[in-house]
């Protein structure tokens, strides 16, 4: 049996690493093609341009916000036309991926640099793509990881603590769901099983998020960088995201997938989803008692929803959340890497009984 364990070429974090770019960008081209999350590219690109100069010419374009086929070619156009050998990605988990999705469309080298720390895209050979609309579409598997990944810890402190939340709920799946695929001999995202470095990483992102996760939120509301931001902020991108792709995905990524079918839950994150189908899968694994008021206690200390209702789905219908299900469990769905197996009837159960001990909780957190 063989396994597979996937890395960043380099991994660069701290305060003003992004100081750095310029340096680490002339070890992989000379003319680089920077995509911009908006807000990036109005306030904090002038910033350090001159800088980069001194090392690298490049080109900069603002992302249009979603990672869709449509994006992914206007900006590859884009990039063809100004002679880019570099493709960078400066922004949030959507904005990366589009800048993977480019260089792997141009066969060109790809650095990203994380603005919030919010998912685990950064360091993964993987773009999620979705429509225009923002509902999932698929997953773009890619031959190698980002040659660079670059996290200032200033840049990240200065976004909402929302996005570190959210990215802690993210990071929360990847140890569960690398059991799952561990359990079941089940695929990782090269296609092999995962390797013992792989499920280490991951026990290490959850216990690292159950020890650091309340003060690195504090932290981050605070503005300010610290040993236990500078631990969460690497267990959302580095340790989650080699421990979910060299791990594999299960249960509660494709709840997650389901949710997105819903308009309700467009405007909560990706992690908050996510967050959600971890809770409802320890119900769908019949996971101990003590494992599950572990994890609500977590989400709920830090902020993490822990009912439907804080994911916009208060009024949910009862044939709605079946859809939700019927969605999560689709034929090929990361689901069905659990070692069970799992039917829509089953995911309805769990997100049923996930938001009623939720909900029960909550009276007695007052």
């Amino acid at each position: 049996m063989i396994s597979t364990t996937l890395f960043p070429g380099r991994y660069v974090q701290g305060p003003d690493s992004i100081l750095r770019l310029g340096t680490e960008l002339s070890r992989l081209g000379n003319k680089g093609f920077i995509i911009c999350a908006p807000c990036f590219f109005e306030k904090l690109l002038p910033v350090f341009q001159n800088n980069l100069e001194n090392f690298i010419r490049f080109n900069a374009e603002r992302f249009n916000r979603e990672c869709s086929d449509e994006e992914i070619d206007r900006l590859s156009l884009i990039a063809q036309t100004h002679g880019a050998d570099i493709i960078v990605g400066i922004g949030g988990g959507k904005t990366l991926d589009t800048a993977k999705a480019v260089a792997f469309k141009l066969k060109l080298a790809v650095a990203v640099v994380p603005t919030i720390a919010s998912t685990d895209a950064p360091c993964s050979a993987l773009s999620v793509i979705y429509t225009p609309a923002g509902k999932f579409k698929r997953y773009l598997l890619l031959p190698k990881n980002p040659d660079l990944v670059l996290v200032d810890t200033k840049i990240i402190v200065q976004a909402p603590a929302r996005f570190l939340i959210s990215g802690m709920g993210d990071a929360l799946a990847t140890w569960f769901e690398a059991q799952s695929c561990k359990t079941k001999y089940a695929a990782n995202m090269a296609g092999d099983t995962g390797s013992l470095t792989a499920i280490a990483l991951a026990e290490l992102c959850y216990t690292t998020l159950i020890e650091y996760g309340p003060l690195a939120a504090l932290a981050c509301q605070a503005r300010i960088t610290t040993p236990a931001l500078e631990h969460v902020v690497e267990a959302n991108t580095l340790l989650s995201g080699l421990g979910f792709e060299s791990g594999g995905l299960a249960a509660a990524h494709g709840i997650h997938n389901g949710l997105t079918i819903l308009s309700q839950t467009r405007p909560y994150f990706h992690g908050e989803k996510v967050a959600i189908g971890t809770l409802a899968s320890l119900f769908l694994t019949d996971k101990p008692m003590n494992m599950i008021n572990q994890v609500f206690s977590f989400c709920e200390t830090v902020g993490l929803p822990t009912t439907l209702g804080q994911i916009g789905l208060s009024d949910i219908s009862d044939a709605a959340l079946m859809e939700v299900a019927t969605a999560a469990c689709a034929p090929g769905e990361t689901i069905h890497n659990e070692p069970v197996p799992v039917t829509p009837e089953m995911v309805f159960s769990a997100l049923k009984m996930m938001d009623a001990f939720g909900t029960n909780r909550k009276p007695r957190l007052k």
